[in-house]
């Protein structure tokens, strides 16, 4: 290695993160920072880590696309039969970050998750480019396969089989999940590590707001 892991460190000082600025509801303070996110140019701002568990509590993570917000929670679409979708069907609770690191910012969500409806998940996946939608026909996500080549054949077959439609049926092992907040936490990187951390928690139908030490 060309430098020593330990010794990497980064002061920050882009921004401050103060109770008299922020907005009463954390889904409204992020729409502030995603657009924010947005005007900065950040590569991929919707990109999210979901981290599920199983019925044990063994947990796995993995980056997935931020595709819908809104008062009722963060949506995102994937495959049911995936390893993610088993888990959130024996454990439907996840976590939820996002890290922008050109704005020194963090996200932490954490909640409940259910299914968004069928009619929702179709109008999605109709939406999508038709490679996409032939995607999410060819593959078994998650599972083990004997070679790439199984892939592009299931592509190729669905291709022709689709050639003179530009709107695939949305398979019924695909759709998508909302995380519905019930806590958020918003991070701001500061000089000396005294980073600013506020914190939502849902206590019935408002919102309690906690500065948290870094």
């Amino acid at each position: 290695m060309r430098s020593n892991i330990q010794d990497l460190r980064k002061d920050y000082t882009a921004d401050t993160l103060l109770e008299k600025a922020i907005q009463g509801d954390p889904i409204e303070q992020f729409k502030v920072w995603f657009d924010q996110a947005l005007q900065a140019d950040v590569p991929e701002p919707n990109a999210m880590t979901l981290a599920t568990a199983d019925r044990n509590g063994k947990p796995s993570a993995r980056i997935v696309l931020l595709k819908g917000i809104g008062q009722d929670g963060f949506v995102f679409y994937t495959n049911y039969q995936s390893h993610k979708g088993k888990e959130l069907e024996e454990n439907p609770q996840a976590a939820l970050v996002f890290h922008w690191h050109q704005l020194q910012r963090q996200i932490r969500i954490e909640g409940r998750v259910e299914m968004i409806s069928e009619e929702a998940s179709t109008t999605y996946f109709q939406s999508r480019p038709k490679g996409s939608q032939i995607g999410a026909w060819a593959s078994p996500q998650s599972q083990a396969i004997k070679s790439r080549e199984l892939l592009e054949d299931n592509v190729q077959r669905l291709e022709e089989k689709y050639k003179d439609v530009e709107q695939l049926p949305r398979p019924l092992h695909w759709g998508g999940y909302r995380v519905i907040p019930e806590k958020i936490e918003f991070w701001q990187g500061r000089s000396s590590r005294l980073h600013d951390r506020i914190q939502y928690v849902k206590e019935g139908m408002k919102w309690k707001v906690n500065r948290l030490a870094p």
